[in-house]
């Protein structure tokens, strides 16, 4: 669940790190009262659940109330990275000295927290590691020990940081750790948090984003629309796993195993898959609406259906892929391999109901799709 920047930042306030005054606009006059609350410069935000918001042109500083209206004009209503922007963030601006990074997420290698902090904020931290790995300090934390001042501070000095800034920032990672943890966060970013001319630490951003499982126990947490395309939206309401990616083939598997498995074979072979998507476990006999959610997307010019059966019987998805196919009569290349539990008569299915003859290799399926997709 990604909470958007102002409910991200009412979170952070609770945690007592400081924030810009501000406050959110559904309309440019409301902007332009914000602003004109806020009496000087000031900057204005789009507010949609994703990131690089500046690079589509969803952030703007203005000079004065008048332009904040203009700027709300501008944005408000405007579509950014698929997200129609309904509401804007008006705060004040910043006198900053120094701009920093810092994070806790995931480490999965290490199966810990791991706290990113950098000297160099206002940037994609993964261009400032690919460019400068010496100014990215990612440090594991102990779940059970966490993070306090002392090992904050520890942290600090193998830093570029000017040693009088360490105390401060310090606290502030301190509490960024706690949110974290209080909130089953996957990633809590500051970028930029920065030093003011007059020596304040502020997080000018905010990114969170909260463990989807977790979200049940979370009340604080303000209501959120989802994120996702509009295939993977209506998905998530048939309560299937479904990613949509920028491929041409149609993949439909049964298991994330399998499913990635086969991902990775269209793209070794040269290919490029248009999708994950997951009908196994309680979803293995609902394979018809598996089967009309791939072949919405407008990029898939071949299928390929790989199953394995083990308790999920590979005759039992052949059947909702028949009825499927039957009813929505695709014109689309498929390739079909089958194994497992019921793969005899899946296979007669597939020849006797569809007339197509499935590959004993998956790898000969898997050829046999992305040639199809580039014919």
């Amino acid at each position: 669940m990604f909470i958007e920047e102002y409910d991200a930042k009412q979170l952070l306030n609770k945690m007592a790190i400081p924030i810009p005054q501000g406050s959110v606009a559904h309309t440019p006059i409301e902007a332009e009262e914000v602003a004109t609350s806020l009496g000087g410069p000031c900057v204005v935000k789009a507010q949609v659940p994703t990131g690089k918001r500046g690079k589509g042109g969803g952030i703007a500083i203005v000079d004065s109330a008048a332009e904040a209206r203009t700027a709300a004009e501008k944005i408000l209503g405007s579509m950014l990275n698929d997200f129609l922007v309904e509401r804007v963030l008006v705060e004040e601006r910043a006198s900053i000295a120094q701009e920093l990074y810092a994070s806790v997420t995931i480490d999965p290698s290490r199966r810990c927290p791991l706290l990113i902090f950098s000297t160099e904020g206002g940037m994609d931290i993964e261009e400032v590691h690919e460019a400068t790995p010496d100014k990215v300090l990612m440090v594991p934390i102990d779940i059970d020990k966490g993070l306090d001042q002392a090992r904050a501070l520890a942290i600090l000095q193998q830093s570029s940081l000017g040693a009088d800034h360490h105390a401060g920032v310090a606290d502030m990672l301190v509490k960024l750790y706690a949110m974290y943890r209080q909130y089953d966060a996957q990633l809590v970013e500051i970028n930029p948090l920065v030093l003011t001319t007059s020596g304040d630490v502020v997080a000018l951003d905010c990114k969170l984003v909260i463990d989807d499982n977790s979200v049940y126990r979370q009340t604080e947490l303000p209501e959120q629309r989802p994120i996702g395309t509009s295939l993977e939206l209506e998905a998530a309401e048939q309560d299937f796993l479904f990613v949509e990616l920028d491929g041409d083939v149609g993949v439909l598997a049964n298991g994330a195993g399998l499913t990635m498995s086969t991902m990775d074979a269209v793209t070794v072979h040269g290919g490029s898959p248009a999708n994950f998507l997951e009908v196994g476990g309680m979803a293995y006999k609902r394979a018809t609406p598996a089967l009309a959610l791939v072949l919405k997307n407008p990029k898939v010019k071949s299928l390929l259906v790989n199953l394995c059966g083990a308790y999920a019987r590979t005759d039992v998805i052949a059947e909702g892929i028949v009825e499927g196919w039957k009813a929505l009569q695709p014109e689309l290349p498929v390739s079909f391999c089958i194994h497992g539990t019921g793969e005899e008569r899946a296979r007669a299915l597939i020849k006797e109901e569809l007339g197509f003859d499935c590959y004993d290799k998956m790898d000969d399926a898997v050829k046999a799709a992305i040639q199809s997709a580039k014919k």
